[in-house]
């Protein structure tokens, strides 16, 4: 998916160096008649290494080049000289990047740790001088090794973002005016559905300079798990959250129905995110008055358990300070 200068799915295709030819070559100097091999092996083939850059926040750059080729091995040559290895092929990767087998979908790896490095693909070796093959029966081979061929792989990266916190609700109900309000970040705002067409990041400062990262995610519709809306393909931007910040909107007619569906579309995508900690958020509590807030409040309180919320409003700021305070005190928990 691509919105602007943001993308989190692309594919490539890799192809590693092959190995050098080993070398058959025999030892010619002026009064050594016999000098006996002394081919050197081929050079190994270059490698597809995978790093992971903390200053990359996308897969932006795979637009512009999706094939990453390899330097081959260099040849042996005489005095057991060995070829020179080919160059490595370096491709760097934001944090949280997932690549995957394209054929299989297997998951090769994941990027976690900056400055990590990982070889997705080995360079063929490099094949052996005829100096490896001499014995006592055969003083003088006159053969030598090919070397062995490059690989080549269609990958999938897929990008997650790693966020302490994760902005989940129906599409308009304020998740980006609550970004923008509480962070730095200058989400797109507008009052119809999917605003948001791609996730957006945002540092929330908390007391004594501490702060924790917020994501908001383009909204979730019934269904979503499933392919409808947009929300399915931002999902696995939630799977590294630590805690999900539900936001359900007091104009809605019935809150806890829409938190019922937004629970059972995470648990068809991926049943391990109802493990994660859960806090709600009602937003747009401005524009309702107290009774209506007490009869939300109790319906909440009977109807889901265990799960703390507030009253906010991202445009009168209210209890803003207090749903900072709950969710820095969940993320320390």
């Amino acid at each position: 998916m691509t919105e602007g200068n943001f993308v989190d799915y692309v594919k490539i295709n890799i192809f590693s160096g092959n190995g050098g030819k080993g070398s058959a070559h025999f030892r010619r100097e002026k009064f050594i008649t016999k000098g006996g091999p002394d081919g050197g092996d081929g050079g190994r083939g270059g490698n597809v290494v995978f790093v992971t850059d903390k200053s990359l926040w996308t897969l932006h750059h795979f637009r512009f080049q999706k094939h990453f080729k390899c330097g081959h091995g260099g040849d042996g040559s005489g005095s057991r000289s060995t070829g020179a290895d080919g160059a490595d092929s370096i491709i760097r990767v934001p944090i949280g990047t997932v690549i995957r087998d394209t054929e299989t979908n297997k998951i090769l790896y994941e990027t976690i740790e900056d400055g990590d490095h990982k070889i997705i693909l080995d360079g063929g070796k490099g094949g052996l001088g005829n100096w490896n093959f001499r014995s006592s029966t055969n003083q003088a081979p006159r053969y030598s090794q090919p070397g062995i061929k490059g690989k080549e792989r269609q990958l999938t990266l897929e990008l997650k973002l790693l966020a302490d916190v994760g902005l989940v609700g129906f599409p308009n109900v304020g998740k980006s005016t609550l970004l923008k309000t509480i962070t730095s970040a200058k989400p797109k705002i507008g009052n119809y559905e999917f605003t948001t067409l791609k996730p957006n990041l945002g540092i929330v400062q908390y007391r004594d300079y501490r702060s924790f990262v917020m994501a908001d995610i383009p909204g979730i519709i019934e269904g979503a798990s499933e392919g409808r809306g947009l929300g399915h393909h931002f999902l696995r931007h939630i799977e590294r959250n630590s805690v999900l910040l539900f936001l359900l909107s007091a104009e809605s007619e019935d809150l806890v129905k829409q938190y019922k569906v937004l629970l059972n579309e995470l648990k068809k995508y991926n049943p391990e995110l109802l493990d994660k900690q859960r806090i709600i958020a009602v937003s747009k509590s401005d524009l309702i008055d107290d009774k209506a807030k007490l009869k939300i409040q109790k319906d909440i309180s009977k109807k889901i358990k265990d799960i703390p919320f507030e009253f906010i409003s991202s445009v009168s700021n209210v209890g803003l300070v207090e749903i900072k305070d709950l969710l820095w005190k969940v993320l320390n928990e």
